[in-house]
């Protein structure tokens, strides 16, 4: 069983190389990590092409979902993206956000930040910021972000707890989120479970769906929705590579699934505390409240 850094590191060392590749390569294959299908279609990629601000030399095919569309970004909200990668999804925030607004975007990837650093100069956006660092401790200081988006990340991280944790912690009182991630219902194949490219690979990293939801909620975030969920096939010409034929019909027949779903969820406000109030003080001859005196 691999550590939690020596699976991360196999996560950098790959997401290296997928920021060199071709999007078309990156949208045949899981996340850009696994072997690249001969199915045309995307694997798990939704199509940004008609999302305002989005910049297609910042799309690397890598994401499994939309979740700038359904993250009620506002003009001049500060918005953390979680493993920016080339900067697509923080672009099409700054486009809700506006020129008043603030994005930064938070890779572990060098490669990653350098192409979005680059992707940014060329767009003229001097109100979107790239930078390196752990989404598990993120190099931003408390209460900073009025939304927090992801896609198709936090699967990638061993421990994802502490990224919900920091997520909370990043976040302004009110302020939500909305991430697009893979999750499960039922068990993989071990062939799938224990492959270094499978985890690179956005599957198997995932976590059950109801484990998934339950660290959201353990957090003390508010109001947890699930905005969208499809179903996600791995093509048979990817799992034969480590599955026997049996063992592909008995996955693709059973009970397992893998889903993408985009989760929206809020930190609770801290309301003022009331005044209280000593009845003593109420019932007094100096507060007593006298007829005609108005304040009744």
């Amino acid at each position: 069983m691999k550590t939690e850094q020596e699976l991360k590191e196999i996560v950098r060392e790959k997401y290296s190389k997928i920021a060199l590749q071709e999007k078309d390569v990156n949208a045949s294959s899981c996340c850009g990590a696994t072997t690249s299908s001969n199915k045309i279609y995307s694997i798990m990629m939704d199509d940004y092409k008609e999302v305002e601000g989005y910049a297609s030399d910042a799309d690397l095919g890598l994401g499994c979902g939309l979740p700038t569309a359904f993250a009620h970004i506002g003009k001049g909200d500060t918005v953390i993206d979680l493993g920016s990668g080339a900067g697509n999804d923080c672009f099409v925030a700054r486009h809700e956000t506006g020129a008043e607004g603030k994005v930064i975007g938070i890779d572990f990837t060098d490669a990653m930040i350098a192409k979005a650093r680059e992707n940014a100069d060329k767009l003229g956006y001097n109100n979107v910021e790239f930078r390196s660092g752990d989404i598990e401790a993120m190099p931003v200081i408390d209460s900073t972000a009025d939304v927090v988006v992801s896609n198709c990340v936090l699967n990638l991280v061993p421990n994802k707890q502490a990224v919900i944790k920091d997520i909370f912690r990043v976040l302004k009182s009110g302020g939500h989120f909305s991430i697009s991630d893979i999750v499960l219902i039922g068990e993989l194949p071990d062939a799938l479970r224990k492959d270094a490219e499978m985890y690179a690979g956005c599957v198997a990293g995932a976590i059950q769906k109801d484990d998934y939801l339950g660290f959201i909620e353990q957090q003390g975030f508010e109001n947890i929705t699930i905005q969208k969920e499809k179903t996600i096939t791995i093509p048979s010409d990817i799992l034969e590579k480590y599955l026997t034929t049996e063992q592909m019909d008995s996955f693709q027949n059973g009970s397992t699934g893998i889903f993408s779903i985009t989760v929206f969820a809020e930190k609770p406000s801290r309301k003022t505390p009331k005044a209280k109030i000593n009845i003593s003080d109420l019932n007094s001859s100096e507060n007593a409240c006298t007829p005609g005196s108005g304040c009744c």
